[in-house]
């Protein structure tokens, strides 16, 4: 593009202005340059996360309840008993589940698999069913980390029914013989949220007998 003589000659004015200006020291420059030399503040460091699911290890008497139709403004619910067991890999940075409930109905087995990323300080969650044992095609976990209060969130994005939906995990309410669990999706983006699966389960004491199914 060609320029006229009077845009350069206001271009070269400006700039001869600031320039002058830059010589005049100001208040507000002053403050910048002492900012400057003010030592950086550090980083909250991220809290080490890698034993938050120690309190699975074990074996746990599970009641499960799970929406019959998910997204469809039905309420109808079935009840589930059975148990969990949850054994530990490479120190607490990983852990191993296998999950077994019954209704009057029907059986679901299946099993989780956790993975602690220390470089993030998030975990990433994979779940099959003897009824669908593939994990989804491709891969894809469900991330994310406990928080100060002991709330673990988790979410991930996926297709339901032809709908893309978010998927979300809730723990709570964790003692060292109890726990919360939630399952929710979202088809407005997060907004809002219908649960779907919810677990509540209790330690069974090591050496007690199993608890019938």
């Amino acid at each position: 593009m060609k320029f006229t003589g009077r845009i350069r000659d206001g271009i070269f004015a400006l700039g001869f202005f600031s320039v002058g200006l830059a010589l005049v020291p100001t208040a507000s420059g002053q403050q910048a340059s002492n900012a400057r030399h003010q030592p950086a503040l550090p980083l909250p460091a991220l809290r080490d996360g890698q034993h938050d699911f120690d309190f699975e290890i074990g074996t746990w008497k599970i009641h499960l309840s799970r929406r019959v139709k998910r997204l469809e403004g039905s309420n109808e619910w079935v009840e589930f008993d059975g148990t969990s067991v949850t054994k530990p890999l490479w120190d607490g940075k990983a852990n191993f589940e296998q999950f077994e409930t019954d209704s009057p109905n029907l059986h679901i087995e299946g099993l989780t698999l956790r993975v602690y990323n220390p470089q993030t300080h998030q975990w990433s969650i994979y779940w099959a069913s003897a009824k669908d044992p593939e994990m989804g095609t491709p891969i894809v976990p469900m991330i994310g980390e406990f928080h100060a209060d002991g709330t673990g969130e988790f979410y991930d994005q996926e297709t339901w029914n032809g709908r893309s939906v978010y998927v979300r995990f809730i723990w709570s309410r964790i003692t060292p013989n109890s726990a919360h669990f939630e399952q929710s999706f979202s088809a407005d983006g997060g907004k809002t949220w219908e649960v779907n699966w919810i677990t509540d389960q209790t330690r069974v004491r090591e050496g007690a007998t199993q608890p019938p199914k």
